[in-house]
């Protein structure tokens, strides 16, 4: 089996080189081996295992564990240096990165993310049932947020896999990382979305309006009422969102088309504020002092 290996050591780590793929999973590894094995002369007896031992032993395989204090770990394998951005995305098929890890590589901060935050977007559901009521709203909302229990530790870095709800990849694109590595990452629009809805991936809403001012010059209100009306919010975040553009010296015109939507309920800029203020133009609760 070695020798049969050795002697298609050049295509097979040819392939490898080639390949836009830069991380794989052990069923990955065994396709790859599966639907090349004739064109390499491998027999049957070749495993799988015998397959990696030979990458990582000729090539450059390393292999990366994924620890998890509530789950069983994740193992990936990697062909050569390899981005932490690029770990993450290797959680889950289709994932995307997003929140606060989508604000720093959309040049919105210049905190070195330590937490990772990747969205595995949930299997379609059926909406809620029923209408929205004040009393359903403030008891949802006098609760502390929920957070994924779904994280995992490899050297320094804390990844945080989000079961977001299925939006079919909406507003879902492509930037280049740190090191040019090409990310699937939502865009600026969906971003301050995003972090709008979730403001516990994002640092807290201190941060949140940090990002909409340094987004100031760039959005478009439209982009964001078009992505807002599709992912069908059931609660009113568009009082929250024209509320932090405005804070963050957002023209009229552009908070404005957030207000037209209308104001309806007293809503919550995030969950379990203790010490708060109320802006009566939004009808909104917020932390004082923001």
């Amino acid at each position: 089996m070695a020798s049969r290996l050795q002697t298609a050591n050049r295509h097979i780590l040819r392939l490898f080189e080639s390949s836009q793929q830069k991380i794989f999973t052990s069923t990955d590894l065994a396709k790859i081996l599966s639907s090349n094995r004739d064109a390499w002369k491998l027999t049957q007896g070749t495993t799988t295992s015998n397959f990696i031992d030979f990458l990582t032993s000729k090539g450059k395989l390393h292999r990366i564990n994924l620890r998890s204090h509530a789950y069983s770990g994740v193992t990936r394998y990697a062909w050569g240096e390899v981005s932490p951005y690029q770990i993450g995305l290797s959680l889950r098929r289709g994932a995307y990165l997003t929140h606060a890890t989508a604000v720093f590589l959309h040049g919105l901060t210049d905190l070195l993310p330590k937490i990772l935050y990747v969205n595995a977007e949930q299997s379609e559901k059926s909406p809620p049932a029923g209408n929205l009521t004040q009393p359903a709203l403030d008891r949802a909302f006098s609760n502390n947020e929920r957070r994924s229990n779904y994280v995992f530790e490899y050297r320094k870095t804390e990844f945080v896999l989000i079961s977001g709800k299925s939006t079919n990849r909406l507003e879902v694109g492509t930037i280049h990382g740190p090191s040019g590595e090409v990310l699937e990452v939502t865009k600026l629009e969906r971003t301050l979305i995003d972090i709008c809805v979730r403001p516990i991936y994002s640092g807290g809403p201190y941060q949140v309006i940090e990002a909409y001012r340094a987004a100031r010059e760039r959005i478009s209100a439209n982009t964001m009422l078009a992505t807002l009306s599709k992912l069908g919010y059931k609660y009113p975040y568009h009082q929250a969102i024209g509320f932090y553009m405005q804070r963050a010296g957002y023209s009229e015109s552009q908070y404005s088309k957030f207000k037209k939507l209308g104001l309806h309920f007293d809503f919550y800029l995030t969950h379990h504020i203790t010490d708060r203020a109320y802006d009566s133009d939004w009808r909104l609760y917020y932390p004082k002092g923001l």
